[in-house]
C-alpha cells in the first residue's frame, strides 16, 4: 500500500480543496438568510477526511506510475462525488442518499441530469453548489486530459501527448505551466461570460451560477426552463458563443496566447466540430420547413440553440424539441454520441475519433478497390499506426456495447424504451436532458427507480473518465507487477 501514498496523498489535496470550496454556498446562505447546518456540516465532514488522507500520506514519492495514475483518476472523481453529495443530504430538500449522490455525480460528470423537481423554489446556496460541482468538473476534465490521458494512452488520447513532434507544440510549456494556464483561461472565459450574462438581463446570482455551468458545459440551471426561462435572443446568442468556446481544445488557447494565431482555423477537430454544428442546424430547419411546422414556435434560433447545446453535452434547452417529430428524437440522439472536441469540457464520442474511424473505413474501401496499393491514414499530418487505430476502434466498440447494456438495464427496471434509450445515451454521454415524456427537455429523473439512477451514475462517472480509466481497474492483469 505504501506505493499509492502518492495517490491518497493527492485524494486528501483534493478533499480538502472541495470541502473549503463549500464555505462560498456558506457565504450565499448569509447573504439570502438561508443560513442551516448543512454547508458548515458537510465542509468540516470533507476537510477531517481530507487533513487525514494528507498527514498519513505526507512521506509520499514524488512521481505516479501508470497503475497510480488510473488509480488516482477514477478515486479522484468517485470521492468528489461522494463527499459533494454531503450538502445535499444534510439540506432541506429532504433527498435520499442514492439522489443526493445522482446529483453530485450529474454536476462532478457535467452531464447536468438533475433529480430537483422545484429549482425556480430551491435554496440559492444548493443551486450554487451544483455550479461549483459543475465548474470544478469542467477543469478537473480539461487538466486530466490533457496531462493524464494522453500518457495513460486511454481511447487514443496519446494523439495529444505535448511532447508530439509536431513544432508547433514545441512552444508549449510543461505539464505544471500547462495546469496554471489552463485555470486562468478557464477562470477567465467565466468571468467574461458571466460579464455578458449580466449585461444582457440575468441578475448577479443567475450569471455567475450560468457563467459557471456554460463554460464547463454542465448545463445545470437555476430554473426548471433551463435557459428557456429568460426568454432572451442575446442570452442565448452569448450562451451559445460561451459553450463553443468551452468546447474546443483548451490547449488551442495556450497554442494561440505563445504564437500561433492561425491555430483556430487550421485545427482539424475545430473546423469539423464547426462543420457538423452548420449541417446539423441546415438538416434540422429543412426537415422541420418540410414538416410545415409553426416557425414563431420552432424558430432556426431554437433549432440552433438546441443542436449546440446537445452536440456539446451542455443540456441547456430553451424548447421542448421532443415535439419536433420522430426524426429529431433520432438526430438528437445521433448528435448526444459524437460530442465536442477532446481536450475541452465535452463528453461524447469526440471529433477526432469521428474523424480518425471516417478515414479508416475510406482507407478500407480503397483497399477492397485497390488490393495492392498501399494506403496511409494520416491525422493533422501524422501518420496513424495499427495500434493507436485499434485503440480508438475498440474505445467507440465499447462506447457502443456499454450504451446497449445500460439500456438494457433501465428497460429492466419497467422504464419505457425511449426513456430507457435516451436515458443511456445522456449518461455515458454526458449530455443532461434525455427524450420522452419522463427525462425530457424540461422533465426530472427523480420519478426514476432507485437502481435506474445508480445504473445512470456509474454510465456518468464511464462517459466522463473515458470508458478504460475506470474499467482497466477491474482486471487483474493490471495490477501485477
Amino acid at each position: 500500500m505504501s506505493n499509492y501514498k502518492t495517490v491518497f496523498f493527492t485524494l486528501g489535496v483534493l478533499q480538502i480543496i472541495l470541502g473549503i470550496s463549500m464555505i462560498i454556498p456558506i457565504i450565499i446562505q448569509v447573504i439570502y438568510n438561508e443560513l442551516d447546518s448543512s454547508f458548515i456540516g458537510a465542509g468540516i465532514i470533507t476537510i477531517i477526511f481530507g487533513v487525514l488522507f494528507f498527514l498519513s500520506n505526507l512521506n509520499h514519492e514524488k512521481k505516479l506510475n501508470l497503475q497510480q495514475a488510473f488509480l488516482l483518476t477514477s478515486l479522484s472523481w468517485i470521492s468528489i462525488a461522494i463527499f459533494g453529495s454531503l450538502p445535499f443530504i444534510f439540506s432541506n430538500l429532504e433527498l435520499s442518499v442514492t439522489d443526493a449522490i445522482f446529483e453530485s455525480m450529474s454536476g462532478i460528470t457535467t452531464t447536468g441530469s438533475t433529480i430537483i423537481t422545484n429549482l425556480n423554489d430551491s435554496p440559492k446556496a444548493i443551486l450554487f453548489w451544483r455550479a461549483i460541482l459543475q465548474w470544478l468538473g469542467g477543469i478537473g476534465i480539461i487538466v486530466m486530459a490533457i496531462t493524464l490521458m494522453p500518457i495513460m494512452n486511454v481511447g487514443g488520447m496519446q494523439l495529444f501527448k505535448i511532447s508530439s513532434s509536431d513544432k508547433s507544440e514545441k512552444i508549449l510549456p510543461k505539464s505544471k505551466e500547462i495546469s496554471i494556464r489552463l485555470i486562468l483561461i478557464y477562470l477567465g472565459l467565466t468571468l467574461i461570460c458571466a460579464f455578458f450574462y449580466k449585461i444582457f438581463g440575468m441578475n448577479f446570482f443567475d450569471s455567475l451560477t450560468h457563467s459557471m455551468t456554460t463554460i464547463a458545459t454542465g448545463g445545470f440551471s437555476n430554473y426548471n426552463e433551463s435557459i428557456g426561462y429568460f426568454d432572451s435572443a442575446t442570452i442565448e446568442i452569448t450562451s451559445i458563443i460561451f459553450i463553443i468556446l468551452g468546447s474546443i481544445p483548451f490547449i488551442a488557447y495556450i497554442k494561440f496566447l505563445s504564437g500561433n494565431k492561425k491555430i483556430f482555423i487550421s485545427d482539424s477537430q475545430i473546423k469539423s466540430f464547426v462543420k457538423i454544428i452548420i449541417i446539423s442546424i441546415l438538416i434540422l430547419f429543412f426537415y422541420l420547413f418540410l414538416q410545415n411546422k409553426n416557425f414563431e414556435e420552432i424558430s432556426l434560433r431554437a433549432i440552433s440553440f438546441n443542436v449546440i447545446s446537445i452536440l456539446t453535452g451542455t443540456g441547456y434547452v430553451t424548447k421542448e424539441f421532443d415535439n419536433w417529430g420522430s426524426f429529431s428524437l433520432m438526430f438528437f440522439l445521433i448528435l448526444m454520441f459524437i460530442g465536442g472536441c477532446a481536450g475541452s469540457t465535452t463528453c461524447g464520442i469526440k471529433i477526432f475519433r469521428v474523424q480518425i474511424l471516417y478515414l479508416f473505413l475510406i482507407n478500407q474501401l480503397k483497399k477492397v478497390i485497390y488490393p495492392r496499393g498501399i494506403f496511409i491514414i494520416k491525422y493533422d499530418n501524422n501518420s496513424v499506426d495499427e495500434k493507436f487505430m485499434a485503440s480508438i476502434i475498440s474505445f467507440i466498440y465499447l462506447y457502443i456495447i456499454i450504451f446497449f447494456v445500460m439500456t438494457a438495464l433501465l428497460s429492466l427496471s419497467g422504464l419505457d424504451f425511449i426513456t430507457s434509450i435516451s436515458g443511456a445515451a445522456t449518461a455515458i454521454s454526458n449530455v443532461g436532458p434525455g427524450l420522452g415524456t419522463i427525462i425530457g427537455p424540461n422533465g426530472s429523473f427523480s420519478i426514476l427507480p432507485d437502481f435506474s439512477k445508480w445504473v445512470l451514475s456509474i454510465g456518468m462517472i464511464l462517459g466522463r473518465l473515458e470508458l478504460f480509466a475506470i474499467l482497466v481497474l477491474f482486471l487483474p492483469s493490471f495490477w501485477r507487477n
